[in-house]
């Protein structure tokens, strides 16, 4: 092997998980974090629950209500228009009877 090439290993490198459960490996890295380990995934602890990576959900959910709020604002801009359209209709009818 050549040297100076390849990266520093570290024996005793960490893994830190969101739940508090630290897993101590090899690796080139000395510290890493995880969201989710073995300890706190459901398909290891055979608990369901919501795994809801970095608020997935919750962005879901705003995007919904930001697009309600749009479609709302379209369709009374809407209404408006067809209502100027049709007093204009109005008012040309009413101008061509008076002629």
């Amino acid at each position: 092997m050549k040297k100076g090439i390849h990266p520093n290993y570290f024996e005793k490198a960490e893994i830190l998980c969101a739940c508090g459960n630290v897993i101590k490996v090899g690796s080139t890295k000395e510290k890493m974090e995880v969201e989710i380990c073995s300890n706190c995934h459901p398909f290891y602890t055979g608990k369901k629950k919501l795994v809801d990576s970095t608020g997935q959900v919750d962005r879901f959910q705003k995007r919904m209500e930001k697009a309600k709020k749009i479609k709302a604002v379209k369709s009374e801009a809407k209404k408006k228009k067809v209502s100027k359209i049709a007093k204009k209709a109005i008012t040309k009818k009413t101008a061509s009877k008076n002629k």
